[in-house]
């Protein structure tokens, strides 16, 4: 006799998801009228890890999934972006060597904990400032970088980002 395991298909993607930080400091995710904490975890391919970010229970099993966080209203958005900083799913800068803007475009080299990157963002794309410290940059590729305290940084890097930096 031949056993097959059926696992029940994950929640819809996206769709009429929406994500926030609650009192209790945790991520809480409704969708279809379904309304649970979640974790964080994010899919493969490496290649893009803007994309594909699975919601997960308290059981660890996926609530929903997010193909592409910029389908999502932006206080989902930004909710989601701030559990990924937490979770640890982002480069973390160490130090920024150069920034050179464009017509569209700001071209960025940092070094990170995992070695040196270069990375593109638009020119309207500004790193955000996380309500507990520190920047978020969204490259166009979607990765994330996190500078957790500018202002503690290296004095070229400081000097780099003064136009970002309150």
């Amino acid at each position: 006799m031949t056993t097959v395991l059926v696992r029940q298909a994950p929640a819809q993607t996206d769709t009429a998801l929406t994500l926030e930080r609650r009192a209790d400091g945790q991520l809480w995710a409704t969708q279809h009228g379904a309304v649970r904490a979640v974790s964080v975890r994010r899919c493969f391919p490496w290649s893009e890890p803007g994309r594909l970010v699975s919601l997960r229970d308290h059981e660890d099993e996926e609530f929903a999934l997010v193909s592409d966080p910029a389908a999502l209203d932006r206080d989902s958005r930004r909710a989601l972006e701030e559990a990924l900083v937490e979770a640890g799913f982002v480069l973390r800068v160490t130090r920024v060597l150069e920034i050179e803007e464009e017509v569209e475009i700001r071209r960025w080299r940092v070094e990170t904990g995992q070695g040196p990157r270069r990375f593109v963002t638009r020119l309207d794309d500004w790193p955000r400032a996380l309500p507990g410290g520190g920047l978020l940059i969204r490259d166009v590729a979607g990765d994330l970088y996190h500078l957790a305290d500018p202002l503690q940084m290296d004095r070229e890097s400081r000097e780099l980002l003064w136009a970002f930096v309150d």
